[in-house]
């Protein structure tokens, strides 16, 4: 089963942050934003597009209990604990950090002249209580072109592990190219077309901002009209 979630049909928050403004895309329940048929799609929990204005800080905040991936669509993330740590991703790189028995943290447009875009996804952990953790991984474009490049994962030894069942894998889709992805029997995937596009997936056309949430399939064909960034989150459904 393929549902397509067209741009349009998705949860679109505005707000005033510290130093400026965000526009957020939410995919499943957050915050003020509530639908029973998306409060969650297996280990998936939160699925948020969001971009900041520049020099922009989404200021400092608990979380517990959360494996969140991070992954810069666009200028320069920033993240800082309560401590000042942190770590800078630029574009196509992602960040992992296990929240466990618990953190503050802020996300900060590093860039004073150039919004910030950002992808965040939460996952239930596997394991609660865990002590914090912060890893990211430099990936460049070439890594990922026309392959589904694992960037977070316990099953491929170069993509950072996390402490749940999920997967997260990005790929730059050239116009006319396609790649093939096979689904375990009990696990679904949340595809996601970041810029560019239209995509097909199985037939089913997606443009950009748009995404596709797949189960009860043994696997799916991605076909690009036109150059395309993607994500893709592969979970064990619940």
């Amino acid at each position: 089963m393929i549902i397509i979630r067209l741009p349009e049909t998705i949860y679109q928050a505005h707000g005033t942050i510290e130093n400026g403004t965000f526009h957020g895309r939410w995919h499943f329940a957050f915050d003020q934003y509530y639908d029973p048929e998306y409060e969650r799609f297996g280990t998936l929990r939160v699925f948020n597009d969001d971009t900041l204005s520049p020099g922009a800080t989404w200021p400092l905040h608990p979380h517990r209990d959360n494996e969140v991936v991070t992954y810069c669509a666009a200028g320069e993330f920033r993240h800082a604990d309560e401590h000042g740590k942190g770590g800078i991703l630029k574009k196509g790189w992602v960040q992992h950090t296990t929240v466990g028995r618990g953190m503050f943290h802020s996300e900060i447009n590093n860039l004073p002249d150039a919004p910030l875009r950002f992808l965040q996804m939460w996952f239930i952990p596997a394991i609660r209580g865990s002590e914090p953790k912060v890893e990211q991984k430099a990936v460049e474009q070439a890594e990922r072109t026309n392959r589904f490049l694992p960037l977070v994962s316990n099953i491929h030894a170069q993509a950072l592990p996390i402490l749940s069942d999920a997967l997260v894998f990005s790929c730059f889709l050239q116009k006319g190219k396609a790649v093939n992805y096979h689904l375990d029997s009990g696990r679904g995937a949340y595809l996601y077309v970041l810029e560019g596009g239209p995509v097909e997936v199985d037939g089913h056309r997606l443009p950009a901002l748009a995404a596709a949430k797949i189960r009860d399939e043994a696997g799916f064909k991605v076909q690009a009209q036109a150059d395309a960034e993607l994500l893709l989150v592969d979970v064990r459904l619940l």
